[in-house]
């Protein structure tokens, strides 16, 4: 799928680390250092302004590695770019761990995954058909 991009910023265009990432990684685009406290939170800009195919979105999702050694993740995991949607890409990043975190220039802060959506219509009803789960969630099909 082929995807406009205008790439402002100071970095590179965003690209796939193997032939087999579903995501590419999102570099911040800073001046200078920010320093997130523990339970801060901040939109990080990246300079990049894309134009997605109608019917795709693009997905914000957190780094495994900022999240599992420092606590990084983004705050409306996954954020959704809408396809109409033409201003920068910014990611709100959030600080869960008690140790302050800073973000320096170019630092790889997320990942952006290009998936396709359906849009539905809904079929208005006063029942719903019988599963076997039924009404159960948080938890019921792991219960032994």
């Amino acid at each position: 799928m082929k995807v406009r991009i205008v790439n402002k910023s100071a970095w590179p265009m965003p690209e796939y680390a193997t032939g087999q990432s579903a995501g590419m990684d999102l570099k911040a685009n800073i001046g200078e250092p920010v320093v997130l406290a523990p339970l801060q939170r901040a939109m990080i800009p990246t300079g990049l302004y894309i134009a997605l195919p109608e019917g795709t979105e693009a997905q914000i999702r957190p780094r495994s590695g900022l999240a599992a050694r420092h606590g990084i993740t983004v705050l409306n995991s996954p954020g959704t770019v809408d396809a109409d949607y033409r201003g920068e890409i910014r990611v709100i990043l959030v600080n869960l761990s008690d140790e302050p975190f800073t973000v320096n220039p170019g630092e790889r802060i997320a990942q952006m995954v290009i998936a396709r959506y359906e849009r539905v219509v809904w079929e208005e009803s006063e029942t719903l058909d019988e599963t076997e789960r039924g009404a159960g969630g948080f938890g019921s099909t792991g219960v032994m």
